[in-house]
């Protein structure tokens, strides 16, 4: 499988303009996904997540809009595309889950023909036989049985309605799937179940998945690498190995500490504080009002995104002088 970069993002700028001033929603974000790999992106509410992925989907509506920047997949500025182009793009090139299967599908419709209406949206031009072929495809890679396409979402369970939900995200094959949150508001078991299925169908389309989400538990069993955004930025993006044995952003230090342990029960550590609205950033470092590593420079400038152990990205003053600035 060739693991050239299928989505390069390039000093991304997302801004939202309300009456009590801009909201910087996505600042500056550089980030490269390979065919194939699979992308945790982690951070506390609020820092911009689900924005970078509306952003790739082409789904940034006013009052907000993307005031600078690229996001290159195989090599093309979708930016640049107008609705029609980008709306083709969406769901055949890159598709999404979404978070909160309960909400998503349409509760008047069959699933079935939920998955059609997202071909025909497409104009693939299929009969009624291919798109029929493609229905039962697309459930039974999510190990559905063809007969729940009949159903509407009342007859199926939490874990059914997600996997209702992968199979239209997965219906024509994309090559970059945007996963948010696909396990919110299920149990333990059901949420191994789905993110085996979503592993499994990645592995065999050999597309690449970006995972947004909390669980720091779910990321290291799930992902090949970690990208940590904080207050609209990139704090540090580093494979699985590295972020989680030896992170180098005091946020992503932070974040790994608060995990529950064996062996030290009651034990909790919490990140004091709480993340600066977006249209009123600190000066210098975001994170710098909540960093216990904070010194000089982090109140007054804000630090570079710099690569300093190999594929290991941070943005912190900590590093600065034993790196060399970020390809853009």
């Amino acid at each position: 499988m060739s693991r050239e970069h299928i989505l390069q993002i390039k000093n991304l700028d997302v801004q939202y303009y309300t009456d009590a001033g801009i909201v910087y929603a996505n600042n500056k974000i550089n980030l490269e996904l390979k065919a194939g790999e699979r992308l945790g992106l982690v951070g506390e509410s609020g820092s911009g997540k689900s924005t970078l992925a509306l952003a790739i989907l082409g789904m940034i509506k006013p009052p907000g809009g993307i005031a600078g920047g690229e996001i290159l997949l195989d090599g093309r500025d979708i930016t640049k595309l107008d609705e029609e182009e980008t709306r083709q793009m969406r769901g055949r090139e890159i598709s999404m889950i979404p978070q909160g299967a309960m909400n998503s599908l349409n509760p008047v419709m069959r699933v079935k023909d939920q998955i059609i209406d997202s071909v025909i949206d497409h104009e693939l031009g299929l009969g009624k036989e291919e798109m029929e072929e493609m229905v039962r495809y697309a459930l039974e890679a999510v190990e559905l049985d063809r007969t729940v396409g009949n159903m509407y979402p009342h007859e199926l369970s939490g874990g059914m309605k997600q996997r209702a939900c992968i199979a239209i995200a997965i219906a024509m094959k994309p090559k970059v799937i945007i996963a948010d949150e696909p396990t919110s508001a299920l149990d333990v078991v059901t949420q191994r179940q789905v993110m085996q299925t979503i592993r499994r169908i990645q592995e065999e389309m050999g597309a690449a998945v970006i995972m947004i989400g909390h669980d720091m538990g779910l990321m290291a069993q799930f992902v090949d690498r970690l990208a940590v955004m904080y207050a609209g930025q990139m704090a540090e993006v580093a494979p699985k190995e590295g972020a989680f044995r030896a992170p180098m952003h005091p946020y992503t230090q932070m974040l790994i500490e608060s995990l529950p342990k064996l062996g030290a029960k009651g034990e909790f550590h919490g990140i004091p504080g709480i993340t600066p609205l977006l249209r009123d950033l600190p000066p210098g470092c975001v994170f710098n009002p909540r960093c216990p590593q904070s010194f000089g420079p982090c109140k007054e400038v804000m630090p570079k995104f710099l690569e300093h152990r190999p594929n290991q990205w941070v943005a912190c003053h900590l590093y600065e002088n034993e790196s060399e600035p970020a390809r853009s």
